[in-house]
């Protein structure tokens, strides 16, 4: 296999794997210890200097990708050419990228895909030497469990052409977006200051226009992430904002770090997260004395909730399942389909005996809304594994009129495919030796919305 090896180990960051796993781990557990945002972002910006200077800024970012540490499989890192003159984009032609953390396979399917494309051209060259990008790779190392590299070097590429490379790579959950970037370098400390607070102000108001390579080296990856943002209506965050001489450095000469995540919009305000798990407690709690679900006046609540949505309504009880209904197949308003549901996992699962009033204050709900199944096109069962997206997908198989499904956090139990796919079929009642050619499939995601734990 032919591997790209680390060019700036001992320089950047250390070459020994033991000393760079716990100098990682270190960075990482520090910045652990300041108060980060929930949710996982969709990309990322962060800092390419050597650790030492760097590392925490880099680190106050990556630490927030913990959660999404099975989900994310894929990741797609854009860095500035600092070595030779590139015109365009540069992906290299070998198959893997080497650290002294180990190998990182490339995602040569992904990197084929953008062959048609003018603007990326294939460069080893651009890449021997390149630092922008590798010393990410031992926080991705540390950070996730199994992943694919698309790596990327940016020369002169104006941000529409950046923005359309973004396109063909975006993906879904399993696909985390890197934009690799320094921002002003060897001013005086409070002058840099003054520099990079306008920068950032830039980064998150989208502004890409406002930024050159005065204000960030790697101005061409990140206003073309910027430039896609503002297409697509995402949202910019700032989670740490530093340079050299808070770190490691003198203050006469300094290299500003900014730290950002990039973020798909939900529908949900945080009004609607509280609302749809009291409607499924009060349609739960109108069956208790009513016998049958909560007739809800949609017109009550925010579009998010009128919206024709899926749902599923979980229930547990001491950590163990009680209930779990749902609809596959968008038919009503959410709100209403929520309280159907809730009714129908305390009241009509066959699985259980009916929720008793004992037991409904110490039920815990929780509502995952779907996304539209979308046919998956597949040759075969092998095929249909190979696809699969772990702690992603929730899954639709049919065989003739047999058909059931997982969502996506059954995967926390069925950790590999061959294991989920083979537990949906025997919930479907397909056998394990049944001739499956005529199997077909769907899949969909899921967004989460939980009811706070009960207080006893």
């Amino acid at each position: 296999m032919n591997t790209r090896p680390p060019a700036v180990a001992d320089q950047f960051y250390p070459g020994d794997p033991a000393l760079l796993r716990r100098q990682v781990e270190d960075l990482l557990a520090e910045a652990g210890r300041r108060p980060s945002p929930a949710g996982v972002p969709k990309a990322i910006i962060a800092p390419h200097a050597g650790y030492i200077y760097s590392g925490p800024v880099a680190a106050s970012v990556y630490h927030t990708l913990r959660p999404a540490r099975r989900q994310i499989r894929r990741v797609v890192l854009l860095g500035p050419a600092h070595r030779v003159y590139l015109r365009g984009l540069a992906t290299p032609s070998v198959d893997g990228f080497h650290t002294p953390l180990g190998r990182i396979s490339l995602d040569r399917d992904a990197i084929a895909s953008l062959r048609a494309l003018p603007q990326v051209v294939e460069s080893d060259e651009a890449h021997a030497g390149e630092h922008s990008l590798e010393v990410h790779l031992p926080f991705l190392q540390s950070l996730l469990e199994d992943f694919t590299l698309v790596p990327l070097v940016v020369g002169d590429a104006p941000p529409a052409q950046v923005s359309e490379v973004l396109g063909r790579l975006w993906g879904g959950p399993e696909t985390l977006i890197v934009i690799s970037t320094d921002l002003s370098h060897y001013h005086p400390y409070q002058e840099a200051r003054e520099i990079d607070q306008r920068t950032s102000a830039a980064i998150l108001n989208l502004q890409y226009e406002m930024i050159g390579p005065e204000q960030a080296c790697g101005c061409r990856p990140l206003n073309g992430l910027l430039h896609y943002a503002r297409n697509h209506h995402l949202r910019v965050t700032n989670v740490d904002l530093r340079n050299s001489g808070d770190t490691a450095g003198p203050r006469n000469r300094v290299v500003g770090y900014g730290a950002y995540r990039v973020e798909e919009p939900s529908p949900f305000t945080d009004k609607d997260r509280d609302t749809l798990p009291r409607i499924a407690r009060d349609s739960l709690t109108h069956g208790l004395y009513q016998g049958r679900a909560l007739a809800v006046n949609v017109d009550e609540y925010g579009p998010a909730l009128r919206a024709t949505r899926a749902s599923f309504v979980t229930l547990t009880l001491d950590g163990q399942l009680r209930g779990c209904i749902g609809t596959l197949e968008a038919h009503r308003p959410l709100a209403a389909d929520v309280a159907a549901n809730a009714y129908a996992s305390g009241f009509r699962d066959p699985r259980f005996p009916a929720l008793s009033m004992p037991e409904l204050p110490r039920v815990h709900i929780h509502i995952s809304v779907l996304s539209a199944p979308v046919p998956m096109a597949i040759a075969s069962e092998e095929d249909l594994l190979r696809q699969l997206r772990p702690g992603v997908d929730g899954l639709i198989l049919a065989l003739g009129q047999r058909n059931a499904t997982f969502l996506p956090s059954v995967w926390e139990d069925l950790a590999t495919p061959e294991i989920f796919v083979e537990h949906l079929k025997h919930k479907a009642g397909i056998g394990r030796h049944e001739d499956t050619r005529a199997l077909k499939a769907w899949r969909y995601t899921t967004e989460s919305i939980h009811e706070p734990p009960a207080v006893h």
